[in-house]
């Protein structure tokens, strides 16, 4: 499966900036692997794993043969046209629908730097960007629920339970509240889905704040993460502006530069592992002469369930798999030297793939 996050902002907070270091990363990553695909509104670019190097090191000691590392990506969709009022037709109105329906999560870029050189209407507050963003999405999902016939006197189950959603959703949206505050049983989770609303998905939020404030990112993410109602976890601090320098640097020259700025790793490479952890997703990793990749599944997920990834036959065609933990697999220089020091287990269908597993499926005919 891959991850795919709709990035949303108002006009002048930085989003075209921060989208377009996204782009030159994917075009590194392009360069890598010509099967990927580019469109103007979409950069995916790979999920920063240094497991990848050291397993290509364990199997090109073992074989000689250096395998291609296919890491995990991250899919940013670049949706145009947030204004207030768009969902009364206001810029580009409703026709950034189309493309954040279709994303895993909602990526919220908030302006918090200062520069005279970049006109804002207004004060820069966070607070009110965020709510105004939030409002747009809660009106275009009330005009979606608008939408939903009554169902009348019909005997059909199934249709009174979801106008029941409806009606609850109905309540919280004409008010501007986004329907993932609402509660909703498990039974009522299936017809919240059928929906589709925006304001049903998760939320990350970008914090673009000047150079000099990186060093107060962790201070910065609390904060607004109280201020927003949301975990820490859903909240990164990023300067778009060294985001872009840094997508012109080679990889020493990056690390020299984070280093300069008393920081360890870059803003994007947090966002991703805090999209990650919002999402509830992990990474099992396969190694072989082929190829060495990770690949991303929900955490939960059993063996069966995760073999699909590779290809949806598996699933059907699932028999077991050997598993080993990651630094067992490093340590002992692979499958061979795994299984000859029993570090190897052989799992059934419901065995739960932890991230950072190496697993090796055995299917059948």
């Amino acid at each position: 499966m891959s991850l795919s996050v709709g990035i949303v902002g108002l006009p002048n907070v930085g989003k075209s900036t921060l989208f377009n270091a996204l782009l030159k990363k994917q075009q590194a990553y392009v360069a890598n692997f010509p099967f990927a695909t580019i469109e103007p509104n979409i950069g995916v670019i790979p999920v920063p794993d240094e497991r990848l190097l050291k397993l290509q090191t364990v199997v090109r000691s073992q074989s000689a043969i250096s395998p291609p590392i296919v890491p995990a990506t991250v899919e940013f969709v670049d949706i145009a046209g947030l204004i207030a009022g768009a969902s009364k037709g206001e810029g580009l109105g409703n026709k950034f629908l189309s493309h954040i329906r279709e994303t895993d999560a909602i990526c919220h870029v908030i302006r918090l730097f200062t520069d005279p050189d970049i006109i804002k209407q207004g004060v820069v507050d966070p607070v009110s960007d965020f709510q105004t963003i939030e409002t747009e999405l809660a009106l275009a999902d009330l005009q979606t629920i608008e939408k939903q016939r009554d169902p009348g006197n019909t005997p059909d189950k199934e249709q009174l339970k979801k106008w029941a959603v409806v009606n609850k959703y109905r309540d919280s949206l004409s008010k501007g509240i986004a329907v993932r505050t609402v509660s909703v049983s498990e039974e009522e989770e299936k017809y919240a889905k059928e929906l589709s609303l925006l304001t049903n998905k998760p939320i990350l939020i970008t914090l673009n704040v000047s150079e000099g404030d990186l060093k107060n990112a962790d201070n910065l993410e609390k904060e607004y993460a109280v201020k927003f109602g949301v975990s820490i976890d859903q909240v990164t601090a990023i300067s778009a502006k060294v985001e872009s320098e840094l997508s012109e640097l080679s990889e020493n020259d990056q690390a020299t530069y984070l280093k300069d700025l008393g920081v360890d790793r870059s803003g994007l490479e947090r966002l991703i592992k805090k999209a990650f952890t919002t999402l509830g997703l992990i990474t099992f990793l396969t190694a072989g002469e082929k190829e060495v990749r990770a690949w991303t599944i929900k955490k939960g997920w059993n063996a069966q369930e995760s073999s699909g990834v590779i290809h949806t036959d598996f699933i059907q065609k699932f028999i077991k798999a050997d598993v080993v933990d990651f630094e067992d697999f490093v340590n002992n220089s692979g499958w061979k030297g795994s299984r000859d020091t029993g570090k190897v287990r052989s799992e059934g269908r419901d065995y739960m793939v932890k991230d950072g597993d190496v697993v090796e499926f055995k299917i059948g005919s």
